[in-house]
């Protein structure tokens, strides 16, 4: 095949494998042998091996797969042989160790019993620490003391009338007339307000109640009482994403810092209220839009809509008319600042996913482009592949992860699926050729390419593939985790392409 992807018309995968032997001509002209270090027994080690006398030879060198990405635009993944093999003995090797218990206040309080320290209070020393120090520990600490000392060097609070717990942050007005909180430092209040082990009392506070965050408006809520899942629908007007980008947040009375406390329900609530957003603005643009204000659609109501859409759009008028004709979602959980003061990853800790529409042609310098959308290289791939193959890629992928073989040819058959989990309607798998540590695929195995082609059971088959999926690598040890959506536009009538 021309097109370069790791899944044959056949339905098998395909890989090459370099097996290197290779001679190097010594060009170096001076010998710059050191010490390096010393045994246990005093006898010196130098860096001869690293100054040959002559040229290099090398007979046999590690094997390393080559793995095109069943998605040619998605590149090629390299593995050394010897590694693998090494994981593949124990898979549980690739995890990430648990964290630690960190407590500098422990710490300070056993200087001060053994005497090492005198005449400071454990506050003075956390006062004259430096501020990548603060940084380290305001992400590391496990010590609730810890975090609550920290918070309070980050900003100002106002506490209640026994000087106990946080009522709220204290407010100042600029003279310009802005009203801002009364942050002294940034970095560590953020740092500190998205630690898992600060008390909830002071996160609610610091981040989480609607407005300490700014002015997003909430426009939709998602409210399960008897499960105590809690999910508001915040409007970002003004955002990187134009067109109406909106977050489905954790309310501050569910506080999902970690993926261990995340439960089904809550899942489903961010969920809804990204197809309801979503079936509701293609509604309106197909002019079908339903009654709707100060309501959450239920499901039925929800499937009702959507149904209405679908035989919408098998009028031509009626999708050459869509002024939106795409999702965008992503999901990025954990936060983590370094003491050097990079962030990394999401922008709080409290679970959130995010949300809008493409539209399907914006203005340019000169004449109309349209926006780039992921699911559009997918797109473009499956029509290509179908040309040179006449095939269904995604038929024939389906059959390449049912028949996956083992790449180190163990003969037994035993653990060569791909498949982590799966139900009627989605398979939740390892891609031959992962693209970022320890990536996981959802996948639809009925053709639906987008979210209006997902009838009832297929969402929440998608959601609960979405929790599992979560739910291993956190158990992993992963504890930031990136989630993208790749789909196809609503009015491309192509079936060969899965969400």
């Amino acid at each position: 095949m021309k097109i370069r992807t790791s899944v044959l018309p056949s339905g098998e995968f395909i890989y090459g494998i370099h097996k290197p032997q290779f001679a190097v001509q010594n060009f170096r002209e001076t010998d710059g042998i050191d010490l390096i270090g010393f045994f246990p027994d005093g006898s010196r080690f130098k860096s001869g091996l690293n100054f040959p006398t002559g040229d290099v030879e090398e007979l046999q060198a590690d094997w390393i797969y080559e793995i095109p990405n069943p998605f040619p635009f998605r590149g090629t993944t390299f593995i050394t042989r010897s590694r693998a093999d090494h994981k593949a003995t124990d898979p549980t090797a690739i995890s990430l160790p648990r964290k630690e218990h960190l407590s500098l206040s422990n710490v300070i309080n056993d200087w001060i019993k053994d005497g090492d320290i005198r005449g400071k209070t454990i506050d003075k020393i956390f006062n004259t620490l430096p501020e990548p120090l603060l940084i380290a520990l305001a992400a590391n600490s496990t010590d609730p003391d810890d975090l609550i000392r920290l918070a309070n060097l980050s900003c100002k609070m106002v506490y209640d009338s026994q000087g106990k717990l946080p009522k709220a942050l204290a407010y100042v007005k600029e003279s310009n007339g802005r009203i801002k909180a009364d942050i002294k430092n940034r970095l560590l209040f953020e740092a500190v307000a998205n630690n898992i082990f600060l008390p909830d009392a002071y996160k609610n506070v610091m981040v989480l109640k609607p407005g300490v965050q700014g002015n997003s408006e909430i426009v939709g809520e998602w409210l399960n009482k008897e499960e105590s899942s809690h999910v508001f629908e915040y409007l970002r007007r003004n955002s990187y994403i134009p067109w109406g980008h909106y977050a489905a947040n954790m309310a501050n009375d569910s506080v999902r810092y970690s993926i261990k406390d995340l439960t089904m329900e809550d899942i489903t609530g961010m969920r809804h209220l990204y197809y309801q957003r979503t079936y509701v603005r293609t509604a309106v643009q197909l002019g079908i839009a339903p009654a709707v204000n100060r309501k959450r659609l239920s499901v039925l109501e929800m499937e009702g809509l959507r149904s209405r859409i679908q035989d919408a759009l098998f009028s031509e008028k009626k999708r050459s008319a869509l002024e939106f004709n795409c999702t965008l979602w992503g999901w990025n959980f954990g936060f983590d600042y370094t003491p050097s003061k990079y962030r990394l990853h999401a922008s709080h800790q409290q679970v959130h996913q995010q949300f809008a529409l493409i539209p399907a042609v914006i203005s340019a310098t000169c004449g109309k482009i349209i926006p780039f959308n992921y699911g559009d290289l997918i797109s473009a791939f499956v029509f290509d592949y179908r040309k040179e193959t006449g095939k269904n890629f995604f038929d024939c992928y389906i059959e390449a992860i049912r028949t996956n073989r083992r790449m180190d040819c163990d003969k037994s058959g035993e653990r060569r699926s791909l498949v982590v989990y799966e139900d009627s309607h989605v398979m939740l798998f390892v891609p031959k050729a992962q693209t970022s540590q320890w990536e996981l695929n959802i996948m639809t195995k009925d053709n639906i390419g987008n979210i209006l082609e997902a009838d009832t059971d297929a969402r929440k088959a998608i959601d609960r593939a979405m929790l599992v999926s979560v739910k291993v690598l956190s158990a992993m040890g992963a504890r930031m985790i990136t989630t993208i959506e790749s789909s196809k536009r609503f009015d491309t009538k192509d079936t060969d392409q899965r969400l």
